[in-house]
Formats: structure tokens, C-alpha cells, sequence
């Protein structure tokens, strides 16, 4: 009979092919998710400790974004028109409350809807940013969502920007100047003349608010939700934390924040070496549930006939990595990438995401991208595949002495671990060097899937023939007939083209490596590829191309090394 100590290498393998599946399907809460909290969490314990340690007495609250109603209808709009943003500003309270953004659309279809990004507080899914100066007086009158402006700017553009003006009729003039780029970034520079009777003190302020009413079936993949970055630290906090615990406070410097979607953020950006306090909320607007990122900047004193001003930014738009980056040295802004979701394997992702940007940059597709690096990745792992190859050869050479130890000793486990660990020793062979290459794929594989799930340059992606999103799944279906039949399958019977090459790719791999001694190891063995089928008919295209090129890799190898083993007498 065969004891769990004679079947070392076998269970093993037979663990680590196993461990493999459940963790792609499963357990990417495990490798993602909890460390990802735990971290925030403690940053958030720290942030609290010194928020509560810290005075604010003479500070004013900053409350929720509340519109009972539209204080905006009727009232005259300043249109934005940008090569990347279209929409409007009202001259009552000048939110940024009417955005679409020119580059993207709804569908892959160029003739759908531009995608939305801002609406009006009275609308079901508003969605808008606020920016300005509260008075530590609160007789002071500041202004709010309903102050009219006056200005004789008619667009905001690129090389047009805006000027508002607005008197509080007790000595205070503000004045807002709004410049936008070509891509993402508005500039406000809030101005405030005394000419009252005595000084005032004033705080920058900014808040992203919304409604929303679903939890996206992404967010246990990807962060959605509040997210900044607060004395170099990444805070995302998410919705569902915010109802269950509370609101959550912050003290950062350098730093900025908002709410982030799968591809969208809209985020304010307090003037660079400034110090701010923040805070993430969920409260109600009517009868729908809304949350808030909002900043207060550290007090201006205003002397009577002096002026004061203040430069925040705003940022609404596509995480484009490159932008993001070119934000970030431009403008002193920590982490800004991070807005970004790359997760725990940020430092695996990112590189994968440049080499794949640089491999776009020579062909001009991301599909064929995607095959380049595979090739670099394969090259640069071949020598440890090699090494497994060889190893586990010498593996099945020694099954005879293995056999002959296991009758020797089948009544002494220790003695019998003792024999083989000699035996490994004396041949110079090591039973888990086999397993090398697969560890070191499955971060990569990890990797590769967020920068595909999460970047916004693979949105809409083409590849070739009918695979024209490289972010979403394979579009074909084998139990349509590939859409000759008018049927509407269900998810779980949806199997595209690529998902069953990569299939028979697994299987002919298997065929070309040595079968499991195991009868139990073989036949799980046997029934991966086609588990693996049905895991990845709902995984990104990109994703499956690169586990089909893999594949088609792995087997020319495996070819390639046979033939050297062969050579050598080890097969």
C-alpha cells in the first residue's frame, strides 16, 4: 500500500495543481482584499488618533452637500467645451455638476452616448464637485450652491478660461478664475478682497459627492469609492465601510482625494504644501444614499483692505496612467497613479503595464502587445524551466530505487522519509524545483488580470477579428454557433473561441510532460484543462490570449528540452 510519505512529490504536485485553480476562481479576496484592508485600517487608526488629538475649535464643519432643490434650474451656464470634456457650469453656485467626457462612449459603438461623469444634486444619481471658502465667522456670509455670479464669459475652453465675481455686501469681493487643459485638470484660483470694517478668516474647502445606490459587482476585484492620498499614503475607504462604520477623518498634506470608479475619478487637489483636513461620509440626500470626500485647507487671515487667494485643482475625467503621472511631476501630487487600482502587486503590475504600453507603441495594438510580452516573460523564465524539465526527469529516473525503498520500508514511515531525503541528496536532485515556474506564474497571472481589468487604455481595445474589447470577455459562444443561432444563452453556458484554444492547448501540454505516478493526481490532472475552460470563458480576452500564447510557448519548450534531455539520457 502506498503511505502519504511515499507519495512526496506526487501530493505536491497534486496540492499545487489544485491550489491553483481554487486561488484563480476563488481566493482572489485572499491574496488582494485583506491585506489591501488590513493596511488601511491601521492607516486610518493612526489618521484618527491624530485628528482627535488634533484642535479644531475655530475651524467650521463642513456638512453634506444637501440640495432640496434646484437652485440652478433656469439660471444662465457657461459652456465647457475641450477636445476631452463637454458640458456646462451654472453661474448659481458654479458646482461642477454637468460633465461628459468627448473621448469615451457608453459602448463600443462611437455613435453612443458620450460617457457621463457629472449631474445635478436633484438628479437620481447626482454626481458633482464643489469647491470655495467658508468663513470662521459664521455671520460672514461666504459663497454657497445658491450664490449667483456674475461674469461675461459665455465658454470655458483650453486657451479660454473663465472669470466670476461676487460681492457679499459686507466688504468682501470674491473672485474665481476657471482654466481647464486639453485632458482632465481644472484650475480654480479663489480671490477675496477686504474692504470691510474688520479682518476675517477664511478655509479652502472641496468635496466630491454623490449619489449611489449600488454596490458595483467589481468592487471585490477593484477599489470603487472613496480613495487619496493623505501624507504619502493611499486612504480608499470603501461604501460599504462607510455604512457600517462611519465616517472617516484624516490629516494629510500633499495629498488630494475623491471617488474613483473602475475607469473614472473625479478628485480634488488642495494646493501643493498645504496642509488639509479630510474626511469620507455617507449620509442622505432625500432618500437616497450619498457619500462624500471632502477637504478643508488650514485658515487664511484676511486684514482688513488686503487680499487673499488660493489655487485648488480638480480633476474629472479618464485614469489615463500616462496623464495621471504627467499630473503628478507637474503639479507635486503624491501617488497620483495609485488612482489606479494596481492592488498588492503594484510592483509587479505597473512594470507589466509600462512594457505593455512600450510594446503598443511599436505595433499599435494591445492584443499583439499582450503576445510580445508573453514571449518576454517566457524567455526570461526559460531557465527555470529548463531546470524543472531536467529535475523532474531525474524525478522519474529514481523510481525504481523510490519503488524499491518504499517495499524495504512500508512498515517504518520515519525510516523511509530518511531513505528518500538521502536519496534527493545523494543524486543531487530537488523534488520541489519542478514547481518554480508555475509559483512564479500565478503573480504574474494576477498582475497581468488587474492591469487588464483596471487600466482604462484596455477599455474598448481591439485585437483582432471579433474580439474588439480586450477588457471584456471573449464575445463569441460556442452554444450560439458563434451567433448564428438567436438564442440569448446564459452566462454559465458561455464559451467563446478563445477559451476553448486555450483548452486544447492545456491538453496537448499535458501530453508532452511525464504522467503523474499517482492514479488520483493523474486524473485531476486530466480534468484541469477543461476546469480551467470554464474559469476562463468569463475572464478578460486579453487575459485568455495570454494564457493561450503561454500555453503555445510552454509547449515549444517543453518540445525544445525533451529533445536536449533525450540527448543527454535523461528521458
Amino acid at each position: 500500500m502506498t503511505t502519504p510519505a511515499t507519495q512526496g512529490p506526487d501530493i505536491k504536485n497534486l496540492v499545487l495543481a489544485i491550489v491553483a485553480a481554487t486561488t484563480i476562481m476563488l481566493a482572489w479576496q485572499y491574496f488582494y482584499e485583506r491585506p489591501r484592508v488590513a493596511a488601511i485600517q491601521a492607516q486610518q487608526a493612526i489618521a484618527q488618533t491624530a485628528q482627535k488629538n488634533k484642535p479644531t475649535a475655530a475651524a467650521p464643519a463642513l456638512a453634506g452637500a444637501e440640495t432640496s432643490n434646484d437652485a440652478t434650474a433656469g439660471a444662465p451656464r457657461i459652456r465647457i467645451n475641450t477636445p476631452s470634456l463637454h458640458g456646462s457650469i451654472s453661474l448659481v453656485g458654479a458646482r461642477f455638476d454637468d460633465l461628459t467626457l468627448a473621448g469615451y462612449h457608453e459602448k463600443l459603438d462611437k455613435a453612443s452616448p458620450e460617457v457621463k461623469m457629472f449631474t445635478r444634486a436633484t438628479a437620481a444619481d447626482a454626481y458633482f464637485i464643489e469647491v470655495g471658502m467658508l468663513a470662521g465667522d459664521t455671520g460672514t456670509a461666504t459663497p454657497s450652491a445658491t450664490t449667483r455670479w456674475q461674469t461675461s464669459d459665455t465658454e470655458l475652453s483650453v486657451d479660454k478660461p473663465i472669470t466670476l465675481t461676487w460681492n457679499n455686501g459686507s466688504g468682501l469681493t470674491f473672485t474665481r478664475k476657471i482654466a481647464v487643459d486639453e485632458h482632465f485638470m481644472f484650475t480654480i484660483t479663489d480671490s477675496v478682497k477686504n474692504s470691510g470694517a474688520a479682518a476675517v478668516t477664511l478655509y479652502p474647502y472641496g468635496l466630491v459627492s454623490r449619489n449611489y445606490a449600488d454596490i458595483s459587482k467589481h468592487t471585490i476585484m477593484m477599489h470603487e469609492g472613496p480613495v487619496g492620498v493623505m501624507n504619502e499614503v493611499l486612504e480608499d475607504v470603501s461604501y460599504k465601510t462607510l455604512r457600517d462604520d462611519g465616517p472617516q477623518k484624516f490629516v494629510g498634506s500633499r495629498g488630494w482625494l475623491g471617488i474613483a470608479d473602475q475607469y473614472w475619478l473625479a478628485a480634488v487637489i488642495p494646493e501643493a504644501g498645504t496642509t488639509f483636513d479630510a474626511e469620507y461620509k455617507k449620509f442622505k440626500r432625500g432618500d437616497i444614499d450619498a457619500y462624500q470626500a471632502d477637504v478643508r485647507g488650514t485658515a487664511l487671515e484676511l486684514p482688513v483692505g488686503q487680499e487673499t487667494s488660493h489655487i485648488v485643482r480638480v480633476f474629472a475625467g479618464a485614469k489615463v496612467v500616462k496623464q495621471l503621472d504627467a499630473y503628478r511631476d507637474a503639479y507635486s501630487i503624491d501617488l497620483f497613479d495609485r488612482a489606479v487600482d494596481f492592488g498588492t502587486l503594484y510592483f509587479l503590475a505597473r512594470p507589466i503595464f509600462s512594457l505593455l504600453s512600450f510594446f503598443q507603441g511599436l505595433v499599435g495594438n494591445f492584443g499583439v502587445a499582450i503576445l510580445l510580452l508573453t514571449l518576454v516573460i517566457k524567455l526570461m523564465l526559460f531557465p527555470l524551466a529548463s531546470k524543472s524539465m531536467t529535475a523532474m526527469s531525474r524525478m522519474k529516473q529514481l523510481t525504481p530505487k523510490m519503488t524499491e525503498l518504499r517495499e524495504r520500508h512500508k512498515d517504518d514511515k520515519m525510516r523511509l522519509n530518511q531513505e528518500i531525503m538521502a536519496l534527493y541528496k545523494r543524486e543531487k536532485v530537488n523534488p520541489v524545483s519542478g514547481c518554480l515556474p508555475i509559483l512564479l506564474q500565478i503573480p504574474i497571472f494576477f498582475a497581468l488580470y488587474r492591469v487588464l481589468f483596471v487600466t482604462i487604455e484596455m477599455r474598448h481595445a481591439p485585437f483582432f477579428g471579433w474580439v474588439q474589447d480586450l477588457s471584456a470577455v471573449d464575445p463569441s459562444n460556442i452554444f450560439t454557433l458563434f451567433g448564428l443561432l438567436p438564442w440569448d444563452a446564459p452566462s454559465f453556458l458561455h464559451l467563446g473561441v478563445w477559451p476553448i484554444v486555450m483548452c486544447a492547448t492545456m491538453v496537448i501540454q499535458q501530453r508532452l510532460n511525464p504522467k503523474p505516478a499517482d492514479p488520483i493526481q493523474a486524473a485531476m490532472m486530466n480534468y484541469m484543462p477543461y476546469i480551467f475552460l470554464f474559469m476562463f470563458a468569463g475572464f478578460p480576452a486579453g487575459l485568455v490570449i495570454y494564457w493561450v500564447c503561454n500555453n503555445t510557448l510552454s509547449i515549444l519548450q517543453q518540445l525544445y528540452i525533451n529533445t536536449r534531455l533525450e540527448k543527454k539520457g535523461l528521458r
